[in-house]
Order: structure tokens, then sequence, then C-alpha cells
């Protein structure tokens, strides 16, 4: 087994490359940073979207499996949807033909539960859900669905698989984990009670071991599967988590949510003040029934994230 992982330097890119490598497998990293890769690895750039079909062909060439974690995120505030849509959609598309001509083995691609649910809505999302995405990152994110699950039927294949992720938590997170764990590093008392909405969250780590799974294991590759930790978490534990990491009293008072949603629609922050009050949760049962295990401790690896981040004091 050979593998191809894209956005190898990235957040989850990281993850599984380490997985992969614990578990001994040969391996091919693909980047638009190539030189931030180790030196000696068998490291290519990442082929932009309207690169000539050599470029694909060649990343693809003498591997086995393709892991596609590489794509534009939504924290990219600036991008525009047709910036989406050709680092997303069409980017995956390419790759996907290329990979079903010569690659052997399976091809995962992470994708994002907003390839079917926005952010402010509420709903449990599971493999069967109705994809109605709701922004320009979502709508590309269920585009490159769409491409490389077609790439491989138009090869006569089905040996891709789509990975559906919640938001996912880890040393170099960002969104709206991480500016919930830059309110959290504060002695001050925050109105955070009433955030009782449940959220399915991910670690970065397990992210890794469903890939690992995916590629691994012998029964043949459903088209989709949803990944999450288990039990959901409220927002408000989510605070309180990181507060508890950073060795801070909890101090979490309970407010009316009318107040707190007026004061947020006054700064300008009604979008993100709706992600956090809406529940979502992700149904991880495919995964689990194929002999995957989710992270059940969601909570405490919060908290030694922020244990691990707290600076130290001087001796």
């Amino acid at each position: 087994m050979k593998v191809l992982v894209t956005g190898a330097t990235g957040f989850i890119g990281r993850q599984v490359v380490h997985r992969l490598r614990q578990a001994g497998v040969e391996l091919r990293l693909a980047s638009r940073q190539p030189e931030r890769l180790d030196a000696g690895s068998d490291a290519m750039p990442m082929p932009a979207f309207d690169a000539p079909a050599p470029a694909f062909l060649a990343l693809t060439r003498d591997v086995t499996d393709i892991v596609h974690c590489a794509g534009l995120n939504n924290d990219q505030g600036n991008a525009t949807e047709g910036d989406f849509l050709a680092a997303n959609a069409q980017l995956s598309a390419r790759l996907a033909h290329a990979a079903a001509a010569q690659a052997s083995g399976r091809f995962i691609h992470l994708s994002s539960i907003r390839a079917v649910i926005g952010a402010r809505a509420s709903a449990t999302i599971d493999e069967d859900t109705v994809p109605e995405p709701q922004d320009a990152y979502g709508r590309s994110k269920r585009e490159a669905e769409i491409a490389v699950l077609g790439a491989y039927a138009s090869h006569g294949r089905a040996d891709a698989a789509i990975l559906r992720l919640p938001p996912v938590y880890g040393i170099g997170m960002k969104g709206n984990l991480a500016t919930l764990m830059r309110l959290a590093d504060t002695a001050l008392p925050m109105p955070t009670g009433a955030l009782t909405a449940n959220r399915s969250l991910l670690s970065s780590q397990s992210a890794a071991g469903a890939v690992w799974h995916l590629l691994c294991h012998s029964q043949p590759l459903r088209p989709i599967y949803t990944a999450s930790d288990v039990p959901p978490v409220s927002v408000a534990a989510i605070i309180g988590a990181f507060r508890r990491g950073f060795g801070r009293p909890k101090r979490l008072v309970t407010m009316p949510a009318g107040p707190m949603r007026a004061a947020a629609i006054l700064l300008g922050k009604r979008t993100f003040w709706d992600s956090l009050t809406a529940t979502q949760i992700c149904d991880p049962s495919l995964l689990a029934s194929e002999g995957w295990a989710p992270e059940t401790e969601t909570l405490e690896r919060l908290a030694e994230m922020a244990r691990l981040r707290r600076p130290r004091l001087p001796v």
C-alpha cells in the first residue's frame, strides 16, 4: 500500500499523515507548501484546479490509495463562491478522475456537514440527510462530493467514499471553536449558561483514525460516512471544559437568550450567535457498526488542549 495524502500540511492532513506513518504505510504527500514537509519524504506540490492533466496523473501515479484533505476552508473570509468551487469541487473532480484511471485502491474524500446543512440550522445528520447547503463553502463541498463519486462511477468503480466531518478540534484549530477557546481564557464571568444547544464535535485524532479505518477495513465502501465523537456536548460545557483546562473558575452565568441575541445583533455577530444556539448532532452509527470506535471523552480532550496552551510560569 502506498497512499497519497493531499493537504498534508493542513490541520487534519497532518494528523492523517501521523496516523498512517504509525501504521507503517508508505506515503506520498502533496501540499501547496511542499517546503513545509519533512526532507526526504516523497513530496509533490499540489496542482491548482486548472493545472494540465499530466500534473494530476503524475501525482496519482504509483500510489494505491488517495486521502484527499486539500481544499479551501470556510475560515477564509474573503473567498468568493468561485474560489470555493475551484479549490474544492473542480480540484477534487480532476484528482478523482486521475486516481480512478490509475490507482488501484480506495479514494477517501474528506468533506463537511456543511455540505448538507447550514451552520445556523438545527438537525440530526447522518448518511441519509438530504443535502441542503446554505453557503458558498457548503455548496462547494457538496459539489465536490458529487464530483468524486461521479468520477469513480464513470470508471465503473465503487471504491470512493465521502467522510463528512463536524467541527474538528485539536491543536491548530480555527473557526468558532478557536474563538470559544479564546473567550474562555479570561477570569471574567461569561453569560454562557443559556447556551445549552448540543453540538457534535470530532477530535483531529479520531478523524485520522476514521480515515485509516476506511482505507483498511475489509468491507466494501459505502458512498458516504459521518464521523463524530459521542455524545454531543453543549456550547456551555465546551467553554466550561476550556476554562477547567486553563485553571480558571467556571463562572458561567445563566442569562435569558433574548437579550444576548439582541446584543449579538447590535455587535454584528448575529451569524455567530445563531451558530452557537443551533443543535447539530451527527450520528456515526454506520462507521461504528463497521468497527470504528468514536472518541467518548470530548470534554476531557478539550480541557487537555487548554492545559497544553496554558503559559508556563517562570520557575
